[in-house]
């Protein structure tokens, strides 16, 4: 038998299958070429569309992702289908067999974050430019895609989570409405007539606060008896409409229950701490107390 001779004409042949492949890989090149600019186009075409519209940023995102990740895999098809002579997607599924179950668990992941993007791009309550709260994380949203969402906190890092955090765990959407309401805690002390004490709240409330929403009425109540005072809730709605902002608001009305409270004089006291002995104590000189040092 000659070795030889059958390896060279397996070469051949491998070579002869190499070089008629060759125009067919040409043509698939030119294909995936085609669907480059296809998709560019598409995603251009599908912006301007979108853009004539009022849909949501992350929605008009979403549909762009779609077209494109739409136009790619007809590309492939057709790129595969020139380049392997009798391709079909049903032979695609079927030659992947054991093997797509495999894939499916090393990509679980990512196909779980593909997934919860989506969902989460089409939730009418969370928006890009929302405030919001999610696994300790608090900050606005700057960016939604298929996989992950970044989130710039107030102090201004940068998270980036997996969509699956936002779609699985609780999310407190802080700017979901533009009225939110605030409250504060106010302490008198145990001599004040309340009477006074509350009227005093009241007129501070009421005295033009900017932000404050006087409409929606301002709830004073007599809170507990605390250590050193008796502690006052204060609730009140804002406009947090830009450019108010829920702090000042917060802000000018401590300010302006001070000042009422300076006009008629009552004190807000400071914490005492009042210790209690089950037996008289009583106090020794040591020697180094001047008494000590005269007896001496």
């Amino acid at each position: 038998m000659d070795t030889i001779g059958v390896l060279r004409e397996q070469v051949m042949q491998m070579w002869q299958s190499v070089v008629e492949t060759l125009p067919n890989l040409a043509v698939s090149l030119v294909v995936l070429f085609v669907t480059w600019l296809v998709a560019k186009s598409a995603t251009r075409i599908a912006d301007r569309i979108t853009g004539r519209t009022s849909l949501r940023q992350d929605l008009r995102n979403l549909i762009e992702t779609l077209v494109r990740i739409g136009v790619w895999i007809l590309g492939l098809l057709v790129a595969a289908a020139i380049a392997i002579p009798g391709f079909t997607p049903a032979n695609l599924v079927a030659g992947l067999g054991i093997g797509a179950l495999a894939i499916g668990f090393a990509f679980q992941d990512t196909f779980e974050n593909f997934l919860a993007g989506i969902f989460v791009m089409l939730r009418d309550e969370m928006q890009i430019g929302d405030v919001i709260e999610v696994e300790g994380i608090l900050g606005k949203i700057e960016r939604i895609n298929l996989r992950e969402t970044h989130i710039r906190q107030l102090t201004n890092e940068l998270f980036v989570v997996p969509n699956a955090m936002l779609f699985k765990n609780p999310v407190k959407i802080i700017t979901d409405a533009e009225m939110r309401r605030d409250e504060i805690m106010v302490g008198v002390s145990y001599d004040t007539d309340l009477e006074v004490a509350e009227a005093a709240i009241r007129r501070a409330m009421e005295s033009g606060i900017e932000g404050l929403i006087a409409d929606k009425g301002v709830g004073i109540f007599a809170r507990e008896f605390g250590g050193s005072s008796i502690d006052w809730l204060v609730q009140f709605w804002c406009d947090t409409t830009p450019p108010n902002d829920l702090r000042n608001v917060r802000t000018a009305a401590v300010k302006a229950i001070k000042k009422e409270f300076d006009a008629v004089g009552i004190d807000i006291p400071f914490p005492i701490v009042t210790n209690m002995f089950p037996e008289p104590v009583t106090f020794e000189p040591t020697g180094n107390t001047p008494d000590a040092a005269n007896a001496a």
